[in-house]
């Protein structure tokens, strides 16, 4: 059901039928659906025609390159930050003429603000303006685009989070157009990615800080990979990520018919159904045509390859509608930037299918939550990857180039594990981190038997050579398959931090979150590291004895095993192995010295965007606690006391009982003296009062009668496969 001409084929009474437009593909979809005879569906010949229209609305490659070329230059410009300087006018001219080919005539500059995650729909920023100017005398319209349109915007800073970096009376905040990330265009409007700072340069968004932590792991990276052989450009040192976004897909109608879904992301209250996902059977399932949830990804997919988002993969995940996507792997900016839009598009497309899609980390209870694993990597600009060891090794001419990196990120991981907590604190994590694929909040990493035996006698002393990554063979014993190698190393996914081979998977990050800050602080907590190997090496110290003493000295960040059993959780805690188990005491972490510190040294943040920072995020966590308590409130007096009061059953006493508590609790955060007292306030409602108020409204719902329950059950929200639902043909005729 594809707004582009695609070949299709179906095959209706025997009949087959070959067409080529939208129109017809709509009209035969419908035949399809209506016909009782119909036996067969939609599906894409073996020709890459049907792609053509791939990237057309991303200015980049071959696009940039045809429009720019109509202006004397090419898409060789943008590979040079420096455009903005020397090539503005040429760019906002070609942009323009591509945005009026493509139905185009609005632009906007595309930000995002902090704290964001789970209330601002798409968590970005933009005023969008036309590409117009309104001639007076002639009383016509004309085209007016220029070069200090495009690179440079200017907004109130004071209307979004800031921690008190602006204010009414100081409020300028300025938008500067983001070099690394393409400029896109979807529907009728240009969106240009830019970060977004005070008067005083003081970042204001996600993207800033992102970009600074970059600059510091190129200058710092080049000048270690100088020491160990490999002499790079300056800024060719590129950091990658995959980002991969889960969510659930629900019947919107029995959205509609939960309060706290709608205003809160998740069920405050409700009671398991008869079944969740204790047989596994919803994982890596067949994606039912018999359900809208196929449609709705497909059609996600077709508007991000639009706009170049290479998002390639899908598939069921483990709980009851629950989905993941994943793009092929990115630069940061462009990723971060990309990921972003597409929670934008999945909250938009879900609709038109008679769906609601839910991207907060745990929206029901029992269940598995949903995540954004972030695949970090680093490489030269020509491609040679740092975390692979054949790769790293042949490039330096260094044996030992990789165990010498590998030091240095371990060595990262366990002085800065309070950071990585910090930047995963979203307030959906509360119920998400510890259990069910989700690990705990301790910060350790899987490096493997193989490496971690490698590692250990390296830092020893004990072992000569490079380190090869193991392979083994496995052998199914039967002709029909072939023998065939496998990793040596395992999959760890109670791991916070696991390496898979050219990548570590950041597993802890949240679905809803903006992953900037996850990015900064795992590019400037490497980024140090990196400069103090250098230092080191600068002073005299030989590489491979800079790398044993730091492998020696933070060693107890390395665990293999089972991150989910109680034993080995405590015995990492006894190690000091950072744990964190309170998000508001880990945001509380982002103003600690040593953090603070590191900021200013690798020039990502100063002390007051740090404190500013923590601010906004400790008001991010109590704004969400509150518009949970108060649905919780509205949930019991609109629908759950009446619903007892008719039936005549359940426990009225203790759900009358529950609204003077909530309310104390919320007019206690309003009466806390700091951002930071608010938010321990507001944990304590959320984790323990409002739990065990869960409890007696979910006792209620077990003796009501199912036709005098007003809210929405799990069983009506999470069974799209099973649950009677609205037919296919009235969601799509």
């Amino acid at each position: 059901l594809s707004d582009q001409p695609i070949s299709i084929i179906f095959l209706l009474n025997k009949d087959t039928i070959m067409i080529a437009t939208p129109f017809t593909a709509r009209t035969l979809a419908r035949r399809a659906v209506l016909t009782k005879t119909a036996i067969g569906g939609v599906r894409g010949m073996a020709s890459l025609d049907a792609y053509e229209h791939y990237g057309k609305h991303c200015f980049t490659g071959k696009v940039a390159d045809t429009y720019l070329k109509k202006h004397g230059a090419s898409g060789a410009v943008l590979k040079d930050p420096k455009w903005t300087q020397t090539h503005a006018d040429v760019v906002a001219a070609a942009v323009l003429d591509w945005a009026v080919d493509n139905g185009a005539n609005t632009y906007c500059h595309w930000f995002q603000p902090m704290a964001s995650s789970g209330v601002r729909h798409g968590q970005t920023g933009q005023v969008q303006n036309m590409m117009m100017q309104f001639n007076r005398e002639t009383n016509e319209v004309e085209f007016d685009f220029k070069g200090k349109d495009l690179i440079k915007g200017e907004t109130d800073g004071s209307s979004y989070p800031n921690g008190g970096l602006r204010g009414t009376h100081c409020a300028g905040g300025y938008l500067a157009l983001d070099t690394s990330s393409p400029i896109f265009l979807r529907g009728d409007t240009i969106f240009v990615p830019s970060a977004l700072v005070s008067y005083y340069g003081a970042a204001l968004d996600e993207k800033t800080p992102v970009l600074r932590a970059n600059a510091a792991l190129n200058k710092q990276g080049a000048r270690l990979l100088k020491h160990l052989g490999l002499e790079i450009e300056k800024g060719s040192l590129v950091t990658n990520i995959g980002l991969e976004q889960e969510m659930f897909l629900i019947p919107r109608e029995e959205y509609y018919r939960r309060p706290d879904l709608q205003m809160a992301g998740r069920t405050i209250i409700g009671k398991n159904a008869p079944r969740g996902q204790e047989m596994c059977d919803h994982y890596m399932a067949p994606l039912s045509s018999a359900t809208p949830a196929l449609a709705c990804m497909q059609e996600i997919q077709e508007e991000c390859w639009k706009i170049g988002i290479p998002l390639k993969t899908r598939h069921r995940e483990v709980a009851p509608n629950q989905f993941e996507f994943a793009p092929l792997f990115g630069s940061n900016t462009t990723q971060i930037d990309q990921n972003v839009m597409v929670m934008q598009i999945i909250e938009e497309v879900a609709p038109r299918h008679g769906l609601a899609a839910l991207l907060q980390e745990k929206p029901f209870n029992d269940v598995n939550g949903s995540g954004k694993h972030n695949n970090w990597s680093l490489a030269t600009a020509d491609g040679v990857q740092l975390f692979l060891p054949k790769a790293i090794n042949k490039a330096t001419n260094n044996e030992y180039a990789f165990p010498v990196i590998m030091a240095a990120v371990v060595a990262a991981l366990d002085e800065h594990g309070d950071l990585m907590r910090m930047s995963i604190a979203n307030p959906g994590n509360d119920f998400r981190l510890g259990a069910c694929e989700a690990p705990p909040a301790i910060v350790s990493t899987y490096l493997g038997e193989d490496m971690t035996f490698y590692l250990e006698h390296f830092k020893n002393g004990k072992g000569l050579g490079e380190y090869i990554p193991g392979v083994k063979t496995l052998d199914l014993g039967v002709a029909e398959i072939a023998p065939f190698q496998v990793p040596a190393e395992d999959r760890n996914r109670t791991s916070p931090f696991p390496y898979g081979g050219a990548r570590f998977e950041f597993r802890a990050v949240g679905s809803a979150q903006n992953v900037s800050m996850v990015n900064t602080v795992l590019n400037t907590i490497a980024a140090e590291k990196f400069g103090e190997f250098a230092d080191a090496i600068d002073a005299g110290a030989d590489p491979l004895d800079v790398a044993r003493a730091a492998l020696n000295k933070h060693w107890r960040v390395i665990f293999n095993g089972d991150n989910y059993d109680e034993k080995s959780q405590q015995m990492l805690t006894d190690r000091g192995v950072w744990r964190i188990d309170s998000g508001v005491e880990a945001i509380r972490r982002l103003s600690a010295e040593k953090n603070v510190n590191l900021f200013e040294k690798m020039h990502v943040m100063n002390k007051e965007e740090c404190e500013a920072r923590e601010t906004v995020l400790h008001d991010h966590y109590s704004g969400t606690v509150e518009m949970e308590a108060l649905c919780l409130i509205d949930m019991i007096n609109q629908h759950i006391i009446p619903s007892v009061s008719r039936a005549g059953v359940g426990p009225l006493s203790g759900l009358e009982a529950a609204i003077p508590v909530i309310k104390d609790a919320v007019a206690a955060i309003h009466a806390a003296e700091s951002s930071y007292e608010a938010a321990k306030l507001a944990r304590v409602l959320r984790l323990e009062t409002m739990i065990d108020i869960r409890a007696v409204c979910d006792e209620a719902e077990g003796v009501v009668p199912a036709d005098m329950w007003t809210l929405s059950t799990y069983k009506e929200l999470m069974f799209l496969d099973s649950h009677v639902g609205p037919a296919l043909e009235e969601i799509y005729e």
